[in-house]
């Protein structure tokens, strides 16, 4: 895709952000968000903010896992303001979201990946008079998580991180790993990776980090479905976390508020800067809001520079976009979606993403989400 402009996002657009420790929210149980997200403790009353416009009856939406919790939320507060009206988000994968928004039975599809060009000419069959256009709506880090007996916090790097997820690293007390990890008893012990079991976005930003910073170690494309041979696989964000808080040995990659909810230790990354850098809201905003702009018309996708040494800049973030077509939406649920989406990309709704473990989309780009959503017909 050829870039139209380059605009660099301002960091200080971001503000200060703070995560919160008091997530409750679970990662687990039915992806059916109809009753809204129970146990979050966030109160509705930037709901009183919802235009809910015209919108009526049930908009379906799905795709990306990593976005679920901030979906649950933003669900949550727009139902509890807009009575009669039912929004289904069913977070299956970033793969099946786009399967299903070009068929056309979701108003509208999440995906950590923005459309590939096969994907917006497909999109155009479903569209009629245009296409599909990526609209990010929530940033973050991917957090590598782990579970290891006696082991609280751990450094690794991406050349460590490709190896260990290639195979090539077996066992925890591995000279790699301890190099970094200098004082940390590393127990004799497997490692045991798990990924996604089905198509990922992040998976695929995952592999994107992987390639740029430890391209002579990790030789795939970044796609989707999981590349490396061996590992464990399991079914979505909310798996892979499981599985990882679940056995002791284990390492995986999910969105960060699945580690904030099940109390998950996250690997800090070392990236050649001053310090290794936690996997936090405000670290992965350092790096995002230096991502630039290559999506062309009303296309907003981002360019995210994985090989940041800034100070503080969590390189392994992921956005998620809200798919949807830029014209030739369905009249039946065009209100609904652009009531929703601007909720979502609203003051009120990138607000509350930080006390899950999300980081806001900076305010210049956001600005550009927001006019491209009322443009939606």
């Amino acid at each position: 895709m050829k870039l139209q402009r380059k605009n660099r996002l301002r960091a200080t657009a971001l503000g200060a952000l703070a995560v919160s420790g008091a997530l409750v929210l679970t990662a687990c149980g039915s992806d059916d968000n109809t009753g809204g997200a129970s146990g979050t403790g966030e109160k509705t009353t930037a709901a009183s903010n919802v235009d809910c416009g015209k919108a009526k009856g049930q908009l379906r939406a799905s795709g990306s896992s990593a976005q679920k919790n901030a979906m649950d939320l933003w669900v949550k507060n727009y139902m509890a303001a807009c009575s009669g009206v039912e929004i289904n988000y069913n977070s299956s994968s970033s793969g099946e979201g786009i399967v299903a928004f070009n068929q056309g039975t979701v108003g509208f599809a999440g995906s950590d990946s923005a459309l590939k060009p096969e994907e917006v000419a497909d999109s155009k069959k479903m569209c009629k008079t245009g296409q599909g256009i990526n609209l990010p709506m929530v940033g973050g880090p991917v957090a590598i998580g782990f579970k290891l007996e006696g082991v609280d916090k751990l450094t690794l790097d991406a050349p460590t991180l490709a190896k260990i997820f290639d195979t090539k690293i077996k066992k925890w007390n591995d000279p790699a790993i301890a190099k970094l990890n200098e004082g940390v008893k590393l127990p004799d012990k497997a490692i045991q990776a798990f990924h996604r079991s089905e198509d990922s976005g992040t998976t695929q930003n995952l592999g994107k980090y992987l390639g740029a910073a430890a391209p002579e170690d990790w030789k795939y494309e970044a796609e989707k479905k999981w590349p490396a041979p061996g590992g464990q696989a399991a079914s979505g964000s909310s798996g892979v976390a499981s599985q990882v808080k679940a056995v002791d040995g284990s390492i995986g990659y999910f969105e960060l508020s699945y580690a904030k909810s099940q109390a998950i230790p996250t690997v800090d990354i070392e990236t050649g800067g001053a310090a290794p850098v936690q996997a936090t809201s405000e670290n992965a905003s350092k790096a995002i809001a230096a991502a630039k702009i290559k999506g062309t018309g009303k296309d907003l996708a981002l360019d995210l520079d994985y090989t940041t040494k800034a100070e503080g800049a969590y390189p392994l973030v992921l956005v998620t976009y809200e798919v949807v077509c830029d014209s030739g939406n369905k009249p039946e649920t065009l209100d609904t979606v652009k009531s929703f989406l601007s909720y979502a990309a609203s003051d009120d709704g990138q607000k509350i993403l930080t006390d899950a473990g999300y980081a806001p989309i900076p305010a210049e780009i956001n600005a550009k989400v927001r006019e491209t959503i009322g443009s939606l017909s």
